[in-house]
């Protein structure tokens, strides 16, 4: 049985570029399939642990410069915790929506492009992988401890 037991980010820079060694641990204990809402007609789709450890591996490589532990280092006052994803205008809270947002970034009232988040094309995310990651997003949203928020 696999699951992701911890959702850990880190980020080490040099001194050359005067930063600092930063890590986040955040428990999130996946050990069954977790059932998503994938559109505003109530379909579910079942998520398997593996699921959602590719969509972390995904958000790691493409997400977290952005946005460690759910929040949005660019915009504060748009994290990735659950209420403002159900929010944003469409709503971010359903697989599909986060998938069309990832496939073409919106700012968070849907009115223009923005170019804060990288798009991920089809040519390079496949629809399962951006699936998975939004799964994983959506996941940490509903059951990380402080994901999104300032207490994380």
């Amino acid at each position: 049985m696999e699951f992701i037991d911890y959702l850990n980010f880190q980020t080490t820079q040099d001194s050359e570029h005067s930063t600092q060694d930063f890590s986040l641990v955040i428990p999130l204990y996946i050990t069954e399939p977790i059932a998503l809402d994938v559109d505003e007609k109530g379909t579910k789709r079942l998520f398997s642990p593996q699921e959602l450890s590719q969509g972390k591996k995904l958000f790691e490589r493409n997400c977290i410069n952005c946005h460690v532990g759910g929040a949005t280092l660019p915009d504060p006052e748009v994290s990735l915790s659950l209420e403002k994803l159900q929010a944003a205008s469409p709503r971010r809270d359903l697989i599909d929506h986060l998938v069309a947002f990832m496939r073409q970034p919106m700012t968070y009232d849907g009115t223009q492009e923005t170019y804060w988040c990288r798009q991920l094309s089809p040519s390079s995310t496949s629809q399962q992988q951006a699936e998975s990651l939004a799964a994983f997003v959506l996941t940490a949203a509903q059951k990380a401890p402080g994901w999104g928020t300032d207490s994380f």
